[in-house]
């Protein structure tokens, strides 16, 4: 509305008035404007906010479906062996095709370089001779020429074989006195499994995953008849046989100055409820062959009912030296003491870098993962050197890269949220700093905790088979288990004939000299065919 001045009053307290009616006007415009913008700026706090909620939940959904959905999914393992029976069919028409092409128009075709069959097999000879004596052709008589020798690969099907223990008595003709060996020992007191059968029900168990009912039904087709429940007991008692070389291989696993240690869940079924309870299964390796070190390696697990921190403190009671572990609260009372020096795993703060990467790919995720990638590119060139040699290039190489890391990480977390997940992986890295760079003081310590990781995976293929470990004891006896298997597999045996071996011998073997049973002492004793490549 435009003002003249011919419409403007004359008396001064009416312009006065006008005024102010205008100010009070103008005060109410800017106040609503202030009041608009603040509610704006509220509004865009709660979008952002919200965004970063939303982002954060697809990140949460996504690694939750990955976890239940990524190795479980029934579509996508449909697909598979979809993918598997088409290859599988394809191979077998491939098959046929060259079977019926070499009968009609053999091609010559160029000879593949086959490897040959190993040593260790058991041979078969069949010699094909000529089904005539004289030349065809001419009646003459025939003579040696050479031979031709080719080898095929066949499978005998596994077999039981029982053995008859026969001990004859002799009797004096002169006297009352009667003379007879004596019973051969057993593993279990007037059991009937023998050595082999024992070696290859905790092999199938604890290594290839077959509960002992499945193992029954493979049994019954053989011909005989073994109960689960037996086969239980015959487990329970061997336990106890092996509990001295169990506990020999835990005091060499923590006699050492570094130990790698882990943990996995185990569910474990509650007598009288008919549920589960979460058991905990403890893992800690003794491995330095990275840092050119001779001493054998070895693991120990141990179960426990719970979770609580109590149990590694007691684990590594009289252990001295460097822990490489993950940061569960529980190992903070050993840190304290001074007596155990924590190192951190890479392995773990790249990982939550890399899940939200997967997910939703930015440059800063993508610079840290190129940075971290950069450290173990040093890492895989020091593989296998000594300590001191680990030493000095990690300070040469890999420091330089982790003060700048620590400098990127400090500069980049105020231009982030608070709540978002880029932080909160950055945080976790820069809240174990100290003990994440801790291996580049000392060259026997390794990057990350992948080691003790590497000894969990059976365990949790295990899992997925027999679905729960009947009772506490029954975690115990997989514990039990699972170290001698896993430590005859790290020293490159083959834990079916290592068991076998030390099943035989230990009822009768003297209890000051269990250490002889230990894998690298056995290894001399077994034939070429027991001994694989060592696990790393």
């Amino acid at each position: 509305m435009e003002l003249c001045a011919s419409a403007l009053p004359n008396d001064i307290e009416a312009l006065k008035a006008m005024v102010l009616a205008h100010a009070a006007l103008v005060q109410e415009r800017d106040t609503q404007a202030h009041e608009q913008k603040a509610q704006l700026a509220a509004l865009e706090q709660r979008l952002s906010s919200r965004e970063q909620e939303i982002a954060h939940l697809k990140l949460l959904i996504a690694k939750l479906q990955r976890m239940q959905f990524g190795r479980k999914s029934e579509k996508l393992q449909r697909q598979i062996e979809q993918l598997e029976l088409r290859l599988e069919d394809l191979q077998a028409d491939e098959g046929a095709a060259a079977a019926a092409e070499a009968k009609t128009a053999p091609k010559p075709r160029e000879p593949k370089q086959r490897k040959p069959l190993p040593e260790h097999l058991e041979r078969e000879e069949l010699v094909h001779a000529p089904a005539v004596e004289d030349c065809p052709q001419c009646g003459g008589a025939l003579k040696p020429l050479g031979e031709d020798v080719s080898e095929q690969l066949e499978y005998v099907r596994a077999h039981f074989r029982g053995i008859r223990h026969r001990r004859p008595k002799l009797a004096c003709s002169c006297c009352d006195c009667i003379v007879q060996a004596a019973a051969p020992s057993r593993p279990i007191e007037r059991g009937l499994p023998g050595p082999g059968l024992l070696a290859h029900i905790v092999t199938s168990k604890f290594l290839y995953h077959l509960p002992l009912y499945r193992q029954a039904a493979m049994f019954a087709r053989e011909g005989v008849e073994l109960d689960p429940g037996m086969m239980g007991h015959w487990l329970g008692s061997l336990t106890w046989l092996l509990s001295p070389l169990v506990d020999a291989v835990r005091r060499y696993a923590l006699a050492g100055t570094k130990v790698h240690g882990d943990d996995t869940p185990l569910p474990v079924l509650e007598p009288g409820k008919g549920t589960t309870k979460t058991g905990r299964l403890w893992v800690y390796v003794r491995d330095d062959r990275s840092s050119a070190s001779a001493d054998a390696p070895a693991v120990w697990f141990a179960y426990t009912p719970d979770r609580r921190g109590e149990h590694p403190q007691q684990h590594l009671a009289d252990f001295t030296g460097v822990l490489q572990a993950d940061a569960f609260a529980g190992y903070a009372e050993l840190y304290r003491s001074g007596r155990v020096r924590e190192a951190a795993c890479m392995a773990h703060a790249r990982r939550k870098i890399h899940d939200l990467h997967a997910v939703r790919p930015s440059a800063i995720t993508q610079e840290a993962l190129e940075r971290i990638g950069a450290l173990y590119r040093i890492e895989e060139q020091i593989r296998g050197k000594p300590p001191d040699e680990r030493r000095r290039v990690r300070q040469e190489q890999a420091v330089p890269r982790l003060d700048d890391m620590l400098r990127w990480f400090q500069e980049l977390l105020p231009t982030l949220s608070a709540k978002s997940d880029t932080t909160k992986a950055i945080q976790y890295a820069l809240n174990r700093w100290p003990a994440l760079v801790y291996y580049c003081c000392d060259g026997q310590v390794e990057i990350d905790n992948l080691i003790a990781e590497r000894a969990l995976r059976g365990v949790a293929l295990g899992r997925r088979n027999y679905l729960f470990a009947g009772a506490d004891s029954g975690g115990e006896r997989a514990a039990a288990m699972y170290t001698l298997i896993g430590t005859a597999r790290l020293n490159g045996l083959d834990p079916e004939a290592y068991l076998h071996y030390v099943i035989e011998r230990i009822a009768d073997h003297p209890a000051n000299r269990i250490d002889a049973l230990l894998p690298w002492n056995v290894a001399q004793y077994l034939p070429a065919s027991a001994k694989t490549t060592p696990i790393r």
